[in-house]
């Protein structure tokens, strides 16, 4: 692998940590559910993803892409996963 993209690529991870800990870090789950019908039919979808939502008001939808194209599962844990529903 080339220099450029080793610096590239620390780049990048290091600007996304940065976003998630910005997110993330420090704030505090207020609520966990699964997507009701109306949020299901808002974002087009047919998996029902678990959601949490921070003290800030920030809601965090699990998707099973980065383009949010259907809802994914939630994975933590040595073995645990909460299933799409």
């Amino acid at each position: 692998m080339n220099e450029a993209k080793v610096r590239n690529d620390k780049e990048l991870h290091a600007h996304w940590n940065g976003v998630a800990k910005k997110v993330l870090l420090g704030k505090t789950i207020v609520d966990v559910r699964y997507l009701n019908d109306k949020e299901m039919e808002m974002m087009g979808w047919h998996s029902r993803p678990v959601s949490f939502f921070l003290n800030d008001g920030t809601s965090c939808i699990l998707s099973c892409d980065d383009e949010g194209n259907d809802g994914g599962v939630l994975f933590y844990g040595a073995n645990g996963v909460l299933p799409v529903l």
